[in-house]
């Protein structure tokens, strides 16, 4: 169901006060116009005509955006039909990485060293544990996440690991830790006060800080989340499925978007009831604007034994659990994902169900191009 408002909207309405009041650089203008443009006219389009019922078609282009709401599905389908061939027969886990709030200010400062800190201390903390607990090289599914549903800043890493690894031997060697019937990955007392030495250590070498900041910053106490493993491989694709791709807000939390401003559902996970957020229109963008990423910044990424570097060791390790799973993968249309994952065939007529939509012309300007009388009439009677 199409959503009532959308951030294009907040973006039309609010994008002048916004760049009034707050000044973002260029990067960030162009990513907000993207935004706004998306599946309009300026961006171009085609259109696409039935063989059977005659019916039109007029498809603007999408922006393909990362941060973009509206850009997300095709590209999450695709990219996890992918990690499904990555999977092994063992529990996996999911764990989640969190700084504390006191170092908001840094990564607001110098985001793309801070999140590249993040990811290497992550990595680093889950890898000492592997070989020290279990003797064994894992590996992980790293992802970047940096906002709060209230669109706060929340610097976190969503961690996808496999419950174990391969030791010296070259053989699979499983996480056997249980506590009360329950298995669990590592302890995560023990995994937070890794992490964050890792992480305050790497931090004084790239950016250092006063004695009394780092000070505070040992005290203060860093949260490490881990599950229990999740119970089969489709909640791993379903789990992966749903956090790879988001953005800091969806279209669909928008519930108001009016000359005052913007208000937004949220989940307050302190009393873990959902609530609502009012905002003025500039201020909604600010915070929206604190998530865009660096450029070419990369916020899905694979390490240890699910690194690209490491494919046919996992391919092979693959075999020896007796899984059949190709070398080489075949990159599929977005057709193709959108008939297999999403429900929905796009050269299939909407208007008779029957027919086959072909493409009968293109365009790259703001508007559509002029089309005959005999098609025109026929648009506006059968839309």
């Amino acid at each position: 169901m199409k959503p009532r408002y959308e951030l294009a909207e907040i973006i039309d309405r609010f994008g002048e006060e916004f760049e009034e009041k707050h000044s973002p650089n260029s990067y960030v203008k162009r990513t907000l116009s993207a935004l706004q443009r998306c599946r309009t006219s300026s961006l171009g389009g085609h259109v696409d005509k039935c063989d059977e019922c005659g019916h039109i078609r007029i498809s603007y282009n999408s922006c393909r955006n990362r941060h973009c709401p509206k850009c997300q599905n095709t590209q999450r389908e695709a990219w996890v039909e992918n990690r499904k061939q990555d999977l092994l027969p063992v529990p996996y886990f999911h764990v989640v990485f969190t700084v504390p709030d006191t170092l908001n200010s840094l990564f607001l400062q110098e985001p793309a060293d801070l999140y590249n800190l993040l990811f290497a201390s992550t990595w680093e903390t889950i890898a000492q544990f592997s070989y020290t607990k279990l003797h064994a090289e894992t590996g992980m599914v790293a992802i970047l996440h940096t906002w709060g549903q209230n669109l706060s800043l929340h610097p976190h890493i969503h961690c996808v690991v496999p419950g174990g690894g391969i030791n010296f031997k070259g053989q699979w060697k499983q996480v056997s830790t249980s506590e009360n019937g329950k298995v669990f990955l590592f302890r995560v007392e023990n995994l937070s006060n890794v992490f964050r030495g890792k992480f305050i250590d790497a931090l004084k070498k790239k950016l250092p800080q006063s004695k009394k900041f780092i000070n505070d910053l040992y005290k203060t106490d860093w949260v490490v989340y881990s599950k229990e493993p999740f119970a089969g491989t489709e909640q791993v694709i379903e789990y992966l499925g749903r956090y790879t791709h988001k953005v800091a807000i969806g279209n669909h939390r928008l519930l108001t978007v009016d000359k005052t401003g913007v208000s937004f559902s949220w989940c307050d996970y302190r009393d873990n009831i959902e609530k609502v957020m009012p905002l003025e229109g500039a201020e909604f963008l600010r915070r929206f604007c604190m998530h865009i990423l660096p450029k070419r910044f990369v916020r899905i990424r694979h390490y240890g034994l699910l690194s690209t570097a490491r494919r046919k060791e996992l391919h092979e390790l693959q075999q020896a659990f007796g899984i059949n799973s190709p070398e080489t993968r075949e990159k599929k249309n977005w057709k193709d994902v959108c008939r297999e994952h999403l429900n929905y065939d796009p050269d299939i007529c909407p208007q008779c169900g029957k027919g086959h939509m072909s493409t009968i012309e293109m365009f790259f300007g703001p508007r559509p191009p002029p089309l005959p009388p005999a098609v025109l009439n026929e648009f506006f009677v059968k839309s």
